[in-house]
């Protein structure tokens, strides 16, 4: 009975806000038994600091990295003690910070219950348990100063929870760095389900979204996927399309934001350094305290101030590049033409330093979900989305028809690498490229199969490699392609006649590379023009051999090397009457 009125005592003061409970690092009992916030300007600054990193990260885990990063220290204090500590910034610290009421100003009793039960062997087990905040029994807003307003920690806790790891087959979670911005957004408007995200490509970075949540518990067949790339495309092109009225100011309040939380950033350095500066100043009192000859203290001591000593350097060295870090200042004249021009959302978005984590926030910050509903017939995809508030826009997303995907190339850029792909070589280097001997090269030289320069008579021949010559070598014959001496006796001309039509390009011909037919092979048609057959309205004339040489001086045959008689020819041609 007394226990019992004891108990309910302790109730009815805490349900006014009269009862003292453990308080946590940063805040403390004044005089008069009042909630107040910490008389140490460090703890403040860095409790603070930690709420605004939350505020621009949207991650706990984020704000423990940054402020490792950083180097800065988050103050700790254990239950029932005065005495504050300094530590790096952990998870369990930061979670701490961003989820006690206590720092937003609110009175809390009863966030706990104990259950006990009896388990297998008889025994009394006991488990607290915490409770959602309707459950809560005394919730006081308002009860002292905090480091954030209480609706601004219920923004928090939303947060927090939506960056759990979600349930299979359900959307959310914290934005990570994948390339699917829409990942935890995209619901089945078949099925009803959340769409997974899964990645191929070369390099497993071309996202896709697959309902496939029955096929793993079912065996079904998926509802629907699409690719990532069109899908972003369509829904971004709407999305900033909806952000170009709230764009008119807001590169001005991103500059005003950022001065801000560099001042804040470099005023939580200042603070550091101060107190380590105090630091090291009571390790030299207490060291120069010492008598020199009792080694057994002073060796201890002489440990603390270095110790001390490195501390203070490295919150020099912080505070430093804390203010290098300033962020561009503009003139008032700047800030107003930015306020009349906006700022260009898009550009920012697609900036290299923007992460994917960021434009996920962004994204999430305005859509609140997507239900797509494909139809592959009419190769469209009809998508829904709702933005945050429950307004609604219908799009429709063009499929792409097979093999006309994102990788495809373009047929200007097919050109560019084939002109790019010509190269002139050396004999030994064509040889090399071609696949045959230098011999080879020489004869087809002399047989005008291909085209070479020399700078001057004698020189070295440079061969000019591209892909028709390329093309020109096979390893196999073609259907109905001759050789030289039966392509002669099917057009009725001598082997030299036939020659000199490969070498003007009357007559297609390749070079085989392999088996026994290998060799040069000449494309021979039905119709083919033989050496007295002129077309219509033409003569035959005999050029001599001045004409010749004026008028083919390219085109001559026989100046390959060991050729007696280089450079006479003998060729019949057709002139206009």
């Amino acid at each position: 009975m007394l226990r019992m009125r004891l108990t309910e005592a302790l109730r009815h003061k805490a349900a006014r806000g009269e009862l003292r409970q453990l308080l946590p690092v940063g805040l403390d009992y004044d005089g008069d038994g009042n909630v107040v916030l910490s008389d140490d300007e460090a703890v403040r600054s860095a409790i603070s600091q930690v709420y605004a990193l939350f505020a621009q990260l949207g991650s706990a885990r984020q704000v423990m990295t940054t402020l490792r990063e950083r180097g800065l220290l988050l103050p700790r204090r254990k239950a029932g003690s005065r005495r504050i500590t300094w530590a790096e910034a952990s998870y369990p610290a930061v979670h701490d910070f961003l989820t006690n009421p206590a720092y937003a100003g609110a009175y809390v009793f009863g966030r706990t219950r104990t259950e006990k039960r009896l388990d297998a062997s008889g025994h009394v087990v006991s488990r607290e348990r915490e409770l959602p905040q309707e459950e809560w029994e005394v919730l006081i807003t308002g009860h002292h100063p905090g480091y954030a307003d209480w609706e601004v920690w219920q923004d928090i806790q939303a947060r927090l929870r939506a960056n759990f790891k979600p349930p299979r087959g359900d959307g959310g979670g914290a934005a990570r760095q994948g390339a699917a911005l829409l990942s935890g957004l995209v619901r089945c408007g078949m099925c009803g389900r959340m769409m997974q995200v899964g990645y191929s490509g070369h390099g497993g970075d071309a996202p896709r979204y697959l309902c496939g949540r029955g096929t793993q518990l079912y065996g079904t067949p998926p509802c629907q996927s699409i690719g990532g790339a069109y899908l972003h495309r369509a829904v971004l092109g709407q999305l900033f399309r909806v952000l170009e009225p709230a764009s008119l100011e807001a590169t001005a309040r991103a500059m005003a934001d950022a001065g801000q939380r560099h001042r804040d950033q470099v005023a939580a350095f200042e603070l550091a350094l101060e107190r380590a500066r105090f630091e090291a100043d009571r390790a030299l009192r207490k060291h120069d305290e010492v008598e020199p000859g009792n080694r057994l203290v002073a060796r201890t001591l002489e440990a603390r101030l270095e110790e001390r000593l490195a501390a203070m350097e490295r919150a020099e060295a912080g505070l430093a590049a804390a203010r290098a870090r300033h962020p561009v200042h503009l003139t008032s004249e700047e800030l107003a033409w930015l306020t009349r021009a906006g700022a260009d959302i898009r550009a920012v978005f697609d900036a290299p330093a923007t992460t994917n984590s960021q434009r996920k926030q962004l994204i999430r910050a305005v859509i609140s979900e997507i239900t797509l509903t494909i139809d592959r017939p009419a190769g469209t995809c009809h998508a829904l989305i709702t933005w945050q508030g429950t307004a609604t826009s219908a799009i429709t997303v063009a499929l792409p028809q097979r093999g006309s995907g994102a990788i495809t190339t373009s047929e200007d850029t097919v050109s560019l690498v084939r002109r790019l792909d010509d190269v002139m070589a050396t004999v030994p280097r064509a040889a090399q490229i071609l696949g045959v001997d230098k011999t080879t090269i020489y004869r087809w030289l002399r047989d005008g199969f291909l085209a070479g320069e020399q700078l001057t008579p004698g020189a070295p021949w440079q061969i000019r490699i591209t892909q028709a010559l390329r093309g020109k070598i096979r390893p196999d014959v073609p259907d109905g392609w001759l050789p030289l001496d039966q392509a002669a006796k099917v057009l009725g001309v001598a082997r030299q006649t036939v020659l000199h039509k490969v070498q003007h390009g009357e007559l297609a011909a390749v070079h085989v590379t392999s088996g026994r037919r290998k060799g040069l092979r000449i494309q021979v048609e039905h119709d083919q023009p033989g050496l007295f057959d002129t077309p219509h309205g033409t003569k035959g004339a005999v050029l001599t051999m001045a004409d010749l040489a004026r008028d083919h001086a390219d085109r001559l045959v026989g100046d390959g090397p060991g050729d007696a008689g280089g450079g006479l020819a003998a060729v019949a041609v057709a002139v206009q009457p």
